[in-house]
This record gives C-alpha cells, sequence and structure tokens, in this order.
C-alpha cells in the first residue's frame, strides 16, 4: 500500500492555457510527479524509513538516503505547485498577505521583480520561492527539487509560493525562453491559496 499518492488537481489540464500548454501540465503531473512519487514510496520501502508526514521527512533529508530528499521533494513541491495556481488568476493579494509583501518588498511589483530574478538566475533546474522565514517574507530558489522545510536549505521556512524551474515545466510551449513563462506564470497565482498557507505559516 502506497503511503503517498498523486494529489488530482483542482482543475483541467486545459485551465491554465494561454499561460501553461495542456499537454505540457499532462505530462508534468502524470508522469513527472507521479515518477516522484513511485520513487519516493519505493525508497521509504526498501529503507523500511517510518513516516510520520511529508514535511517531518524534508526536515530530516540529511540524515535520509538521496532518493527520499530527491523523490520527496519532487512531491513536495509539485503539491504545492498544483495548489498555488488556478484558471483566471492572477491579480494581486488582499488582506494580511498583501500587507506583509507591501511591508517587506514595498509593492507586489517589486517582489514580482525579485521573485522573477530568483527563477531566472537559478541555474539548471530547480526553483523559485516566497518563503516564510523567521515570519518575516522572504524571496529564495534551490536546486533540484530541494526546499526550505529541508534541514539542508540556506534560508529555512515555510513556502507560500513556489515556481518550477525546471525545463520540463515550460519546454513545450516556450522552449528555452524561460523568462516568457515566468512573466506569463503570474497570470495563474492563485493569490487566495497562497494567502491561506502565509497565514498557516503564521500560527
Amino acid at each position: 500500500m502506497a503511503k503517498f499518492e498523486l494529489p488530482a488537481l483542482p482543475y483541467a489540464y486545459t485551465d491554465l492555457e494561454p499561460h501553461i500548454d495542456a499537454a505540457t501540465m499532462e505530462i508534468h503531473h502524470t508522469k513527472h510527479h507521479q515518477a516522484y512519487v513511485n520513487n519516493l514510496n519505493a525508497a521509504i520501502e526498501t529503507n523500511k524509513i517510518e513516516v510520520e508526514s511529508l514535511e517531518a521527512l524534508m526536515g530530516n533529508v540529511s540524515k535520509l538516503p538521496a532518493a527520499v530528499r530527491n523523490n520527496g521533494g519532487g512531491h513536495y513541491n509539485h503539491s504545492l505547485f498544483w495548489s498555488v495556481m488556478k484558471p483566471n488568476g492572477g491579480g494581486a493579494p488582499e488582506g494580511q498577505l498583501a500587507d506583509a509583501i507591501n511591508s517587506t518588498f514595498n509593492s507586489l511589483d517589486e517582489l514580482k521583480t525579485k521573485f522573477n530574478n530568483a527563477a531566472m538566475t537559478r541555474f539548471g533546474s530547480g526553483w523559485a520561492w516566497l518563503v516564510l522565514s523567521d515570519n518575516k517574507l522572504v524571496v529564495t530558489s534551490s536546486p533540484n527539487q530541494d526546499n526550505s522545510l529541508m534541514d539542508i536549505s540556506e534560508v529555512k521556512g515555510t513556502p507560500v509560493l513556489g515556481l518550477d524551474v525546471w525545463e520540463h515545466a515550460y519546454y513545450l510551449k516556450y522552449q528555452n525562453k524561460r523568462n516568457e513563462y515566468v512573466a506569463n506564470w503570474w497570470n495563474t497565482v492563485n493569490w487566495e491559496e497562497v494567502a491561506r498557507r502565509f497565514s498557516l505559516a503564521l500560527k
């Protein structure tokens, strides 16, 4: 019996078009994410690892096999990624999250500039993140499938927004134009979900 399962998307593969194409969404979800889930479950079974939660695994990756770090990170990161997007997304956050963004970055535009820079300067495969670290919002990036929940992370905290900049996330539509993918992705952001994650992380 699998310890982890591929989460269903809360929207159809076509629903994020034209910003992210349906073919990419389907391959990304059913092939890439599914492989992380399968490989994570296999690593847990092979190494007889006791699992409390995915977050607990992330917090102990330095003591666990590389397969758990890579595939556990892949499962966590993608699960977050799907949830912080929605059809007809974009716009601007409201309430407590908006206040925190304005307080930390002066404006949403300044946050986007810093976040886009993190996404564009991440060499090779990885992620750009907005993280709540010590009750402060921080923009950072990570290689491969790492994230700020991991005990090996330079910036530790709770991710509230994440962008996949692996080529498989955009190459079918954008080829090597990561900058266009990053710019258009903001039109899919589900700020309500980001605000929910932010609020939970504050508690």
